[in-house]
């Protein structure tokens, strides 16, 4: 039997659902440590996740044995976290794919045992929790739950403006996820500014990792093998091209509220730069960098700003100094 007796619950503890919280009137009577308030969510889960990871949850949901020493306790602790780390992977790549396949449904109770992993393994405030929130955004909103998907993605801003460690790839997947939100509640300024920003991170992440390492590379006029060094962005001409236009575009957005949010023109100016860069044209190059130190001038931003920019122009300096031949 499944279903769950009140009498033989331990007074003082609350058994809740694992999918929506509520409390829970039924239990998994493989693992016996899982439980829900019904038979839908039930084999919503099973469906979705719980038959992938139904018995590695026992050691989870279990009390933890004795141990004779600290040194074991401290062993049996690190095994108890490494297990949680691998469910949070194995979760988030199950939800993951539902999500591509257009599942949302199925990613929901997958997506959701990767949080609660994520906040058991590291805390209610930590970054890590994002990927998961994400998902749990972006599966609501493929089911139409807008205000749901409203909360999970508040919930990941929060998260990410309180750290200082957030990664390209979460701010751009953010900015994806809420360009998504305000285009299903038609506010489709919002939604352009948050598509905007999605595709500046994208690009600025791989142009920056071609310029970090081509620049030095540039300047020294020569690589490892001790030939002249051609500058490539690692793009063919159509890329190239289209990478200028979607740029462009982004910084006419950019643009038209400067004055409202400078850091961001600029952002996109210095993407420009080293596009143009890469791609050996420094006269448009220069260009922008030298938009992009006007305006941080003007918006009186710090001096750390206004020297990082410098930087760029002292680089075009160097280039013409010593032209590739």
């Amino acid at each position: 039997m499944n279903v769950i007796y009140p009498l033989a619950v331990p007074k003082g503890r609350r058994l809740c659902c694992e999918v929506c919280d509520a409390p829970a009137e039924r239990v998994c009577g493989a693992c016996t440590v899982t439980y829900y308030c019904g038979v839908v969510h039930q084999r919503a889960d099973w469906g979705s996740i719980h038959e992938k990871i139904c018995q590695l949850l026992i050691p989870l949901r279990t009390s933890m044995p004795f141990y004779t020493s600290e040194e074991e306790r401290q062993h049996g602790l690190q095994q108890l976290q490494q297990r949680q780390k691998h469910l949070i992977e194995l979760c988030y790549t199950v939800a993951q794919k539902y999500i591509f396949e257009g599942k949302h449904e199925d990613a929901v109770p997958a997506a959701l045992h990767s949080l609660r992993f994520r906040m058991n393994v590291h805390g209610l405030n930590s970054v890590e929790l994002v990927p998961a929130y994400l998902l749990l955004a972006e599966a609501s909103l493929g089911l139409g739950r807008v205000v749901q998907a409203e909360e999970y993605l508040s919930q990941a801003q929060w998260t990410v403006l309180k750290s200082t460690e957030c990664s390209y790839a979460i701010h751009s997947l953010l900015h994806r996820n809420l360009g998504l939100l305000y285009m299903a509640k038609e506010n489709y300024e919002e939604a352009r500014y948050h598509l905007a920003n999605d595709v500046s991170e994208i690009w600025n992440k791989y142009l920056n990792d071609h310029y970090q390492v081509l620049s030095q590379a540039r300047i020294q006029q020569i690589d490892l093998l001790g030939k002249r060094f051609e500058t490539d962005t690692g793009l063919d001409e159509a890329q190239e091209a289209e990478a200028i236009q979607i740029l462009t575009s982004i910084l006419n957005i950019r643009e038209s509220t400067s004055n409202k949010a400078p850091q961001k023109t600029i952002f996109v100016l210095k993407i420009l730069f080293m596009l143009y860069f890469l791609m050996m044209n420094s006269s448009k190059a220069e260009e922008y960098a030298l938009r992009a130190l006007h305006l941080a001038k003007k918006q009186k931003l710090s001096v750390q700003e206004q020297n990082t920019i410098q930087d760029l122009l002292n680089l075009i300096s160097v280039e013409e100094a010593q032209p590739i031949t």
